[in-house]
């Protein structure tokens, strides 16, 4: 406490952060005590005023990153819950309606135990599995063999390894593991050689593409997908099966898309490369525990639809087998990443108070998004989603889209068929966030991939923006194809 008031006190502190804090709270000040006419929406209610000052503050702080991220989402539930619920302080009601419609301040708090939240929470637990009892490094080991030792081959055998983790596994935690297993690589390969470039760069890579594979790979795909299947929302009842039908041969083309420009990009100039990978299974029951829950956690995700069982409730399944049989402990929850979920529930409470108020009622009656042309909607979309999600996070980036988004497709009903309806702008968004990697910042993965120092930021930045744009324009072309067939 001394230590931090001495830095207080002496200037030793994040002048830049503060400076921003202390914007954002003034501009959302002004936003939130601005007379209603200056917003061009008619008949704004005085809650409704209030939210979109929320939105601005949450726009400020995620850009500007003057608090983290995810104590941005706590501070958007927090002041929803004590200025814009029915369980605020009265003097910030009124009278009977007088204010407009208030929020659930039990919906609210039900966002940090959303039944999406409980997908992601799956995801977590099964990757902590799969670490704690090797079954991971196992599965490195048997799925690099039929790479052989071709170098270009084995190349390839990352990028598709690391692409095909990330759809079930954290795209950070893969990464880290990757590169773990390509240590002993480095040593094989000549010192300036370009084949260490190729090889580092191509873990972000499988990573970010990876994470578009299913609804758990990467937030985003989260947040449309609980949009896209919300009941009281545009309720589309897409399983994870679908989801994956269609994203993951995606990736797969995308991967080796990726292979052949980092082979162009980045010869090698050994041709073979002694691969090895240490580490190995524990050969115990907890082991076969986790892999036989692995194996019924992803089948009853791509079929549980046609069983009745949607892809939340089958979450649960490897929660509670791994709790009850001991494989995970109390200790265990430490290692999930909970910063993410708490941005996640954070991102949810925005879009419930846009609903939930009437506001994003209101928005469509007084913006005449029927007169858009629905290509240039999602084109504009997609690159401000793209462009931001390489300076700031993009679970940030798809949390403050998708509400907006929502609104726009629902204000242009049908008109949105002809790029293949609602879901491809949303998931459109989703392959926006996971193409966003020209930057060390713009995802962990790529953080990781530069702190090893085989990289610079130009290689990082050429590769990047080459396979961003080509997923952007596969990505959409296949979603308004998909679209337009009623498969997504």
């Amino acid at each position: 406490m001394q230590e931090t008031v001495k830095k207080v006190l002496t200037g030793d502190f994040n002048k830049k952060k503060a400076f921003w804090f202390f914007l954002t709270a003034a501009v959302t000040l002004i936003v939130w005590n601005l007379p209603s006419s200056c917003f061009g929406i008619a008949g704004l209610t005085v809650v409704q005023q209030r939210v979109i000052a929320i939105f601005v503050m949450a726009v400020m702080l995620w850009l500007t990153e003057a608090i983290p991220a995810w104590a941005t989402s706590v501070t958007i539930i927090f002041v929803l819950l004590f200025f814009v619920s029915d369980s605020s302080f009265k003097f910030m009601q009124g009278t009977e309606g007088q204010y407009g419609q208030l929020l659930d301040s039990v919906g609210i708090m039900a966002c940090f135990a959303d039944p999406t939240i409980i997908l992601f929470l799956g995801g977590f637990i099964l990757a902590i599995a799969a670490t704690k009892s090797g079954l991971d490094v196992w599965m490195a080991k048997t799925m690099i063999k039929p790479f052989g030792h071709k170098s270009e081959n084995v190349l390839l055998g990352f990028l598709l390894i690391t692409g095909v983790f990330s759809m079930f596994i954290s795209n950070t935690a893969t990464a880290a593991m990757m590169l773990t297993f390509l240590t002993p690589v480095f040593k094989a390969l000549p010192a300036n050689g370009k084949g260490r470039i190729a090889l580092t760069m191509a873990i972000p890579i499988g990573a970010n593409l990876g994470g578009m594979g299913t609804p758990i790979g990467t937030p985003p795909n989260a947040f449309a997908f609980k949009v896209l299947n919300d009941p009281t929302g545009m309720n589309m009842d897409i399983s994870f099966g679908q989801w994956a039908a269609v994203m993951a041969p995606l990736v797969i083309v995308l991967l080796i898309i990726a292979w052949l420009l980092l082979r162009k990009l980045f010869p090698f100039t050994q041709k073979t490369i002694e691969l090895q990978i240490d580490g190995d299974m524990h050969r115990n029951w907890r082991t076969v525990v986790v892999a036989v829950t692995f194996i019924i956690t992803i089948l009853l995700w791509i079929f549980g639809k046609k069983l009745g069982i949607n892809a939340n409730t089958v979450a649960m399944l490897p929660i509670a087998v791994f709790a009850f049989t001991g494989v995970i402990t109390a200790k265990d929850l430490q290692d999930i990443d909970w910063g993410v979920i708490w941005m996640v529930a954070g991102g949810f409470a925005l879009g419930l108070a846009m609903n939930g108020t009437g506001l994003a009622k209101a928005a469509v009656e007084s913006i005449p998004f029927g007169e858009w042309s629905p290509i240039v909607i999602l084109i504009i979309a997609g690159l401000v989603c793209y462009f931001l999600s390489n300076f700031i996070s993009n679970t940030a980036t798809a949390a403050l889209l998708i509400p907006i988004l929502t609104v726009v497709c629902q204000g242009m009903g049908d008109k949105l068929n002809v790029i293949g309806g609602d879901s491809t702008v949303l998931i459109g968004i989703a392959v926006a966030a996971s193409a966003a990697m020209c930057l060390p910042i713009s995802t962990p993965p790529n953080a990781i991939a530069y702190s090893t120092g085989l990289i610079e930021q130009k290689d990082m930045a050429k590769t990047g923006i080459l396979v961003g744009l080509i997923t952007l324009v596969l990505g959409f072309s296949l979603l308004i194809v998909v679209g337009k067939m009623g498969i997504l």
